[in-house]
């Protein structure tokens, strides 16, 4: 099968992602997914029945961006394909057992979309992470970013309170860090070559906490292929696959112009 664009690192295929993927019969160590969320008039806004399917054949992580309503509507799409609502481990309850909390990171855009005057104006995107099997076979690693406040190395932490488990006191070193938070706070893309088009600054966190250093990554709604030059700036491989020629003609033009960008700043092409 011939790639629409490829260079060392990247490959970006034209087609249905239901019959390309298949046919590359490759293993992802994580799926970055845009999908239609089939709620607009858009003809390419169609939610493609099947496609959680097809990648749980190719990978057992992935990232979904989509609407809460979108979600909704299909959970029980990602039931069936044995996706499973990622889960991360905070603590111990008083008898021991793990407390979970959801990954589900949430996008604050710049400005939001929709003129409707009957509800709250929309300025946030939900991006979910999904995996199949063990959680442990799961990589995970929660990007850290820069902490600006008063240093804190020097508090000793005693019990945490019965809501987080009775963990005993410790000594915290602060290094001048702190996990990234669950809201990312980054502006949306303007006259972009895709509608949905994605900010580098958002994918490239997601793709450090689920893809291992030299992983592959699969965009099977490859869009503007904001996905590949994540990965390709973090040294990751990538394919991506877009059905529409128009925008796989544009995004492979993207792709092949130098594009540099800091792992949590601004780009510039």
């Amino acid at each position: 099968m011939e790639a629409y664009y490829e260079d060392d690192t990247v490959q970006l295929y034209l087609g249905d992602m239901r019959e390309i993927l298949p046919a590359l019969g490759v293993t992802a160590d994580l799926i970055v997914a845009d999908p239609p969320y089939g709620e607009t008039s858009h003809g390419w806004d169609r939610w493609p029945d099947g496609w959680l399917d097809v990648a749980a054949a190719h990978s057992n992580a992935m990232w979904c961006f989509g609407s809460q309503r979108m979600f909704f509507r299909h959970l029980s799409e990602f039931a069936d394909a044995d996706w499973h609502l990622s889960q991360d481990i905070v603590g111990h309850d008083d008898e021991g057992q793990p407390v979970h909390g959801d990954v589900n990171v949430v996008w604050e855009k710049h400005n939001g979309t929709g003129f409707a005057t009957d509800r709250f104006k929309r300025v946030h995107e939900h991006v979910l992470h999904w995996y199949r099997g063990p959680w442990g076979n799961v990589h995970q690693d929660v990007p850290r970013t820069v902490y600006t406040g008063p240093d804190k190395h020097a508090r000793a932490r005693s019990d945490r309170g019965e809501h987080l488990g009775k963990i005993g006191a410790q000594r915290y070193e602060d290094d001048g860090t702190r996990l990234m938070r669950s809201v990312i706070k980054v502006k949306s893309v303007r006259d972009g070559i895709h509608k949905t088009e994605k900010p580098l600054p958002l994918l490239l966190p997601l793709i450090k906490y689920g893809c291992p250093p030299g992983g592959l990554i699969v965009d099977p709604f490859g869009g503007s292929c904001s996905t590949l030059l994540a990965a390709r700036e973090t040294g990751m491989r990538a394919i991506a696959i877009e059905g529409h020629e128009p925008h796989a003609e544009a995004a492979a033009h993207r792709l092949s112009e130098p594009y540099m960008v800091s792992l949590f700043g601004g780009g510039a092409a």
